[in-house]
């Protein structure tokens, strides 16, 4: 079966809001925080099932999230990969896994370009990764559109 896990290391924006679609959609979901659960805007949540990583550097839990994981997708506003964004599709190059990036910007269909991503990949455990609100205002609600019509189209 595709699509059975959505993973994220819990930072808002893009993290926080593909691990409320999964919670909203029953999809398991989960992934690696810093040490502490820490967010830029204080603690992330006990409804999202993370586990912590022994350091509170955000560059590890992305690791490993990216590692764990069959495939990354990397959601945002701007066309260009900037930050942990950026760190996220060099580590899926080291890991040699898949990944995808999708921005607002540049992306004609997104949940069709993800969809069909999943798909010739045989994704079960998908990590969603991007950047967090102050960085890009709205991409949580960018993440959470994309993803509602990608399962449309895989679910």
């Amino acid at each position: 079966m595709i699509l059975q896990k959505i993973v994220s290391g819990g930072q808002t924006g893009a993290d926080q809001s593909a691990l409320d679609f999964a919670i909203s959609k029953n999809i398991s979901h989960g992934g690696w925080c810093p040490r502490g659960r820490i967010a830029e805007n204080g603690l992330i949540p006990e409804r999202f099932l993370l586990k912590e990583t022994p350091d509170e550097k955000y560059s590890l839990r992305t690791e490993w999230n990216v590692r764990d994981s069959d495939a990354t997708v990397i959601l945002t506003i701007s066309a260009r990969l900037t930050g942990g964004s950026g760190l996220t599709m060099k580590l899926s190059k080291r890991w040699k896994r898949p990944c995808l990036h999708l921005s607002r910007e540049r992306t004609a269909d997104p949940g069709k370009t993800l969809a069909d991503f999943i798909e010739e990949n045989m994704v079960q455990t998908l990590n969603v990764a991007g950047p967090r609100d102050s960085t890009e205002p709205g991409v949580g609600g960018y993440v959470t559109s994309v993803l509602e019509d990608t399962w449309q189209k895989i679910g």
